[in-house]
């Protein structure tokens, strides 16, 4: 199996002296998909910024075989879908299909090349009615599945989403659940959402004070942990 993430004793301090991670040890194969588990506070946002070289620790980061450093962040981050919690973070330009036009024209496509890519991505997650909406028109699902739809347009091979059904009723959980299901990327799910995790993750990986605490199933993990929801 092909390893397209793979962290090696990685140590992160903050500038103000806090010490989020003390030696990870993390891995994502191909066509897998993880459920990154934890508290608040345990280290799971702060290890997904290595991903893509928004922070840089010490250790061993390696994505698709290609080491994190300045030097390959470009091609890092073309490989590395990243979908945050507030979709309103990715959401910036005045239609939905210029939104998600604006990566691959970033990537030296044409305005057309562009384009036909943004559409394909749009129809690919339900959303190709909506090309000349404004984002901010949108419900909180249709944000989301708009900002997954600018994450696939850069064709990554691995999509790393930030507790994804955050601001999502249980409709739209489930419709996020069906698309994901559909998408053949490398995933890693950073989420609190047990049902959620239990319904796409084939591995979880637990997180406490910045350290792996341990891996699983998820139901594994939920029982070894007793962790839930109710307990953050």
């Amino acid at each position: 199996m092909t390893r397209v993430i793979d962290v090696r004793n990685l140590h992160y301090r903050y500038p103000d002296g806090t010490v989020a991670l003390h030696g990870i040890d993390f891995h994502l194969d191909a066509g897998e998909c993880v459920a990154l588990l934890g508290a608040n506070g345990s280290g799971k946002t702060t290890l997904v910024l290595h991903l893509n070289g928004l922070l840089q620790g010490e250790g061993e980061v390696a994505i698709c075989g290609l080491p994190v450093n300045k030097d390959t962040l470009p091609q890092v981050r073309a490989k590395v879908g990243l979908v945050f919690q507030d979709s309103d973070e990715q959401l910036f330009m005045p239609t939905v299909l210029e939104d998600v036009a604006f990566g691959p024209s970033n990537l030296g496509l044409t305005p057309k090349e562009a384009v036909a890519r943004a559409k394909q991505c749009l129809e690919q997650v339900g959303m190709a009615e909506a090309i000349h909406k404004a984002p901010y028109h949108l419900s909180a699902g249709e944000k989301r599945r708009v900002a997954i739809a600018g994450a696939l347009a850069m064709q990554p091979e691995i999509l790393v989403l930030d507790e994804p059904t955050t601001f999502l009723d249980p409709p739209g959980q489930r419709s996020l659940t069906r698309l994901l299901h559909e998408l053949p990327q490398a995933k890693l799910l950073v989420t609190h959402d047990v049902d959620f995790a239990r319904a796409l993750a084939t591995r979880a990986v637990f997180l406490e004070k910045g350290r792996v605490a341990g891996e699983g199933t998820v139901d594994e993990i939920v029982t070894r942990f007793d962790w839930h929801p109710g307990l953050l």
